[in-house]
């Protein structure tokens, strides 16, 4: 089997879930909100085959990752890993030589920062958990907010899928 990756048989993005102990028992509504946005992002990009991986930290591990990987100590809201071109993530061993889907990357959430922000913005916890997985995604696809013209993309492009999805500002 030398590399062939297959998708999910019902041809969907296959999204796996990593809920931290930290946060108690796990929020099974947010994460179909996070599953949902997450493979509805994708759809609109034309990418209907993959895996992504979300993860739902508290802050302290986001912190931990935060220094780790960015060199920032300090938490935040989210963090998007794309697979490189070899499909893992950058510095880590290669994928063995399985039937997989196409690795798409990784999310992780930090749920306190975003129940915080929820909070400061006056929408829903969903809306705020569906913001910044369709963030993530856009991220993983290559887009970013660097300039004031990519930022209005990106605003654009989230608010499409979460107003499709019915996640809309309180």
């Amino acid at each position: 089997m030398s590399g062939r990756q297959e998708c999910n048989p019902k041809g969907e993005i296959e999204v796996t879930v990593d809920w931290s102990e930290r946060l108690g028992e796990p929020d099974r509504a947010l994460i179909e909100t996070a599953k949902a946005v997450i493979r509805a992002t994708f759809t609109r990009k034309g990418i209907t085959c993959g895996r992504v991986d979300l993860f739902f930290v508290d802050d302290e591990e986001m912190r931990e990752l935060n220094r780790e990987y960015r060199g920032i100590d300090s938490t935040t809201d989210v963090l998007s890993f794309p697979m490189d071109a070899a499909g893992v993530v950058a510095g880590e061993m290669p994928a063995r030589d399985l039937p997989l889907p196409p690795e798409l990357g990784e999310i992780i959430i930090s749920l306190p920062r975003a129940r915080e922000q929820a909070e400061t913005y006056g929408h829903s916890l969903a809306r705020e958990i569906g913001f910044l997985a369709v963030h993530s995604c856009l991220h993983l696809c290559g887009f970013d907010h660097k300039t004031p013209e990519e930022e209005e993309i990106m605003r654009s492009q989230e608010e499409e899928v979460l107003g499709a999805l019915g996640l809309t500002r309180d």
